[in-house]
């Protein structure tokens, strides 16, 4: 089981072509491993996955299990809302070598809790690799409830939930009625030290591509029971992750991570830069927080 924090990793791109930055991504994946992060998503929601060619997903995916040479695992992105593309990307990023997929619930479509239910299944049946549901309701308009998540979880290879409601009793209720190797992880950085002192595995984080090393502590205290650091580590970090989510992400930490040299702010449309107005709040907090990044 992958435990702890694992970083929602940002997909670096170059100013004026917004051609995918394979340098960057290169160093990036190291310097998380130096600052001790658990494991790394590619092509997740917060790597723009959606405006990525296919082409392009997957050579992400297979640049990336390449770069980590197996020192820290790579978990793919390979949710869609067409059954058939889930597969494709799953079934690529397993041949990738990729150690697990995130697979995001359909979006636009809303379907039933029994198409949320068949699409999983058809996808663990036709690929082995282990897979990670993904509930982020508030950008998919589309919930995956709880009773459907026990009934996807007697699958072998569906081996845990990235919950991005913010709702603890979701996790409560899980933990209840599903195996205890089935894993739990927090996609909601402002509730994810709770989640993990109420028996979470880990954190999907926004917040570690800027901070890995407190995203690392506070995870590693939290999964220990130590309440009172994890909760001290987390009041620290309390007003970044807020913050990065002024407007939709990724564009705040986009923009936060070329404060720090990590990338440039570049984003792919219909994405477009974070407004001036609260590009100061952004740099402010990064300061306050003595971040530093690649070019320190």
């Amino acid at each position: 089981m992958i435990t702890g924090s694992i970083v929602a990793l940002i997909t670096p791109m170059k100013f004026g072509s917004c051609e995918i930055d394979w340098e960057s991504l290169e160093k990036l994946i190291d310097w998380h491993y130096q600052n001790q992060t658990d494991a790394i998503v590619v092509v997740g929601t917060t790597g723009e996955s959606s405006t990525l060619s296919f082409a392009e997903h997957k050579k992400v995916i297979e640049q990336a299990v390449k770069y980590s040479s197996g020192k820290i695992p790579i978990i793919a992105g390979t949710g869609a809302n067409s059954t058939a593309e889930a597969i494709e990307l799953t079934r690529s990023a397993s041949e990738a070598g990729a150690d697990a997929c995130l697979l995001v619930t359909p979006y636009y479509n809303k379907p039933s809790q029994e198409g949320l239910f068949r699409h999983y299944e058809e996808i663990a049946k036709k690929v082995s690799i282990n897979q990670i549901l993904y509930n982020v309701p508030s950008r998919t308009a589309c919930d995956l409830h709880s009773e459907t998540v026990i009934r996807l979880s007697k699958f072998e290879n569906i081996v845990g939930i990235k919950e991005a409601t913010g709702d603890l009793n979701r996790l409560i209720f899980m933990k209840k009625h599903c195996d205890d190797n089935f894993a739990f992880y927090s996609g909601d950085d402002e509730t994810a030290c709770e989640f993990i002192l109420n028996g979470g595995h880990g954190d999907i984080s926004v917040t570690a591509n800027l901070d890995p090393g407190r995203m690392y502590r506070l995870c590693n205290a939290a999964l220990n029971g130590d309440v009172d650091l994890a909760r001290k580590i987390n009041c620290e970090l309390e007003k970044l992750h807020k913050i990065l989510f002024v407007e939709s992400n990724p564009i705040p930490v986009k923009y936060a991570a070329s404060c720090l040299g990590l990338t440039e702010n570049v984003l792919r449309l219909p994405l477009t830069c974070i407004t001036e107005s609260k590009q100061n709040d952004i740099k402010l907090e990064l300061n306050r927080l003595n971040l530093k990044g690649l070019t320190y």
